[in-house]
């Protein structure tokens, strides 16, 4: 039997594992072993263990290294905290394989301890170009991994041209995509109250009616800017006519300064139009996302997710500078003004849906290969 080891660390990934994680417990030749860890344990960042249970996996163990402060060194401390847990579980459970997820921060820590104990690493998501730390901590795993399944044909070359085998290159799409595809099928949205099942603060405001999604998180090598960043943001919707559901940032450094921000102004204003969440049931979250007149923000789900569901974004900023987009995507500044007029604009706007980031069957195919595959630590660079 085939133990694979896999790494959750933020809610994102949990989203994006759902469906590999559906189709390897249909085979009875794989033990999956789902480690459940970082901000995805937190609960202002979305704990999702409980979700994760509900949905019928088990989680094989926990591993807690988030730090309460939010000061430039918090990344590298919990990293080096994080590397210790995950070498002595490792170590302990001694897995065939792990997998990894894209490229946040804290996904370093289990791929370097894999790789020091001789574990063969599959990453997903590798060779996409971005802006923000992602960008570094992405090639770097994807130096370290054995087995790649990029999303794109683009992020494909990408990760031939860092050296790695072919054979070990698998195009297989996000398997976020897999997800959206279901939602597409509904025709109306469901009925569920986003405010009974999901609670939030702020206030509660007719989704009957259009709204808008906005989801901005830090971007790391930009912090003096921070708090002008998601003021402007908040000064361009509260023009807006629009119920506006708004997710809080995730836990890379400079999180305290937006969440304060949002805090502050729900605090003082009283608006009507805004309700604040945490975190949603990914089938849930992405047919809000569906029914939404546009999203709003730097989350790759915007260009990801979005392109295939044909929802218009308005991308702020260069957190996600460089990647591949969609023909839903409309690029501004931190500048209220071109926020504001880019929603009036993308609101009323048709899109057309695109594949670029896969057609649905990511999730299949992961499995699949993770499967079947022969597994070996080793590797060398090989030349185009």
């Amino acid at each position: 039997m085939r133990k694979i080891s896999i790494i959750i660390t933020a809610r994102s990934s949990y989203t994006k594992y759902r469906t590999i994680l559906d189709h390897l417990k249909k085979y009875k030749s794989i033990k999956i072993d789902l480690v459940c860890s970082g901000s995805a344990l937190i609960d202002k960042f979305g704990k999702i263990d409980k979700e994760i249970k509900k949905d019928g996996f088990k989680i094989s163990k926990k591993i807690n290294f988030i730090l309460e402060n939010d000061e430039i060194e918090r990344p590298g401390k919990e990293l080096g905290i994080a590397l210790q847990s995950f070498s002595e579980y490792f170590k302990e459970s001694k897995p065939d394989l792990i997998t990894v997820m894209a490229d946040r921060y804290e996904v370093l820590a289990p791929t370097i301890a894999a790789a020091f104990l001789n574990i063969p690493i599959a990453h997903i998501q590798g060779g996409e170009i971005s802006g923000n730390i992602d960008e570094k901590v992405r090639h770097a795993i994807t130096k370290l991994s054995n087995i790649h399944f990029p999303a794109t044909t683009k992020s494909k070359k990408n990760i031939l041209q860092m050296g790695e085998d072919p054979k070990s290159v698998f195009l297989t799409g996000c398997p976020s995509i897999d997800i959206a595809k279901k939602v597409m099928k509904n025709k109306k949205q469901k009925t569920f109250n986003l405010y009974k099942k999901y609670s939030g603060v702020g206030s509660f405001p007719n989704l009957d009616n259009e709204y808008i999604i906005v989801m901005q998180h830090p971007v790391t090598n930009e912090l003096n800017q921070a708090g002008i960043q998601i003021n402007e943001t908040i000064e361009a919707m509260k023009k807006l006519n629009f119920a506006i559901i708004w997710f809080w940032p995730n836990v890379d450094h400079g999180t305290d300064i937006i969440s304060n921000t949002l805090r502050k102004f729900r605090e003082q204003t009283k608006n009507r139009n805004f309700h604040f969440i945490k975190n949603m049931n990914p089938f849930d979250f992405l047919e809000l996302v569906k029914f939404s007149k546009c999203i709003v923000g730097n989350s790759s789900c915007a260009i990801r997710e979005c392109s295939y569901l044909g929802v218009p974004a308005i991308n702020i900023g260069t957190r996600q500078i460089n990647r591949e987009r969609g023909l839903n995507v409309v690029d501004v500044n931190y500048n209220r003004r071109e926020i504001y007029n880019a929603c009036l604009k993308q609101i009323n706007n048709k899109i057309k849906k695109t594949k670029l980031y896969g057609d649905g069957t990511a999730g299949i195919r992961i499995a699949k290969v993770l499967t079947k595959i022969n597994l070996s630590s080793d590797k060398q660079f090989t030349s185009i």
